[in-house]
């Protein structure tokens, strides 16, 4: 038997040990890694329990109002990518607003700024999947016939969702209210359809800004479209025409507007609602209508139905490019004379 002396024994204890924590510390960190592969170190003040960070932004929430914070800006926490391609969706309609199918790329010319533009992508009847917001004025409940508007908006849900699409359904009075969240179950939006509340208020302007930052939202190669159908009456938005516009083009979204106007003549009528309403339809490039009657809802969600499956996309690289953060005009020309295309009108260039 060996004996070891007390103190000897404590110094060799005490060396493994700190053998061993130098080797587990070496272990972690390793200066002679390259970057990429050290071992992250955790933040100083984190708190998280996942490991992730809260997203900020307004989220819609079903079947309650979404708010316009003081302070909104829809750039924060969001990462900017350079991407120079942009692409323009065209209906092509010809005298009689009737679809133009099959039209090769030859046909089309697209200019910025008065410039001609070298097409670079071309879709004939683009196949890109639609996310929608069907937003309903509350304030039609005074309307004698709703319940026939709501029908014709719950047989629209039916035809034009194809797969890969995906609908929301907004009620909005004063304010704006998420019924049903995105979505390809039919039953489901329609019956959210039938069951918006009646509401006092017309919040306009705040229905295009949260609706357009809505679809932002889903992502990018998808088009996002809005339905709206109003009496026009703009009363209690607190959003401007001005920021409603920017939001549109900033987006990207494409507006059809449905105006059921309560009187026919413009004596009695908020008639400044429907001009502000269709400066923001042209510039997305969407189309207004006016129905006599509810009656002709039905035939009206038909024609943008089969505008949505007919439209081409042209896509290019500007030159010259313009500087960041500004507004660019476009127009998009059908060289064939019994056609015309109506396309957005302008878009907002990207941080460089």
């Amino acid at each position: 038997m060996i004996w070891t002396p007390p103190r000897a024994l404590a110094a060799a204890i005490s060396f493994l040990a700190a053998l061993f924590v130098a080797g587990g510390a070496f272990s972690q960190e390793k200066p002679d890694r390259p970057p990429w592969a050290q071992k992250p170190k955790p933040a100083a003040n984190s708190t998280s329990t996942d490991g992730t960070a809260p997203t900020p932004g307004i989220v819609p929430t079903p079947t309650q109002p979404i708010s316009l914070p003081e302070d909104a800006d829809p750039q924060r926490g969001k990462i900017k990518v350079k991407v120079d391609l942009v692409s323009v969706l065209a209906s092509v309609l010809d005298d009689h607003n009737r679809p133009a199918p099959d039209l090769p790329v030859e046909a089309f010319q697209v200019y910025e700024e008065g410039v001609l533009q070298k097409i670079e992508v071309f879709e004939s009847e683009t196949q890109m999947p639609l996310d929608l917001a069907l937003m309903i004025d509350s304030s039609l409940s005074a309307n004698k016939e709703i319940g026939f508007e709501k029908e014709a908006a719950a047989h629209f849900i039916r035809q034009v969702l194809r797969p890969g699409d995906r609908l929301s359904v907004f009620g909005f009075d004063e304010n704006v209210t998420q019924i049903a969240a995105f979505s390809d179950n039919v039953a489901a939006l329609q019956a959210a359809v039938r069951k918006i509340p009646p509401g006092a208020g017309t919040s306009i302007y705040d229905a295009v800004l949260l609706g357009a930052r809505a679809l932002e939202r889903r992502g990018e190669e998808r088009r996002r479209v809005i339905v709206l159908v109003t009496d026009a009456g703009e009363t209690t938005s607190r959003a401007d025409f001005d920021a409603a516009r920017k939001e549109a083009v900033r987006s990207d979204v494409l507006l059809y507007t449905i105006v059921i106007r309560p009187v026919k003549t413009e004596s009695g009528r908020n008639t400044a609602g429907e001009h502000a309403l269709t400066t923001i339809t042209e510039t997305t490039g969407g189309d207004m209508f006016f129905p006599d009657t509810s009656q002709e809802l039905d035939v009206i969600f038909d024609l943008i139905d089969r505008e949505l499956r007919t439209q081409y996309r042209l896509a290019y690289y500007p030159t010259p490019r313009g500087p960041a953060n500004t507004y660019r005009n476009i127009e998009v020309k059908v060289l064939n004379g019994d056609y015309h295309a109506r396309s957005r009108k302008t878009y907002l260039t990207g941080a460089q």
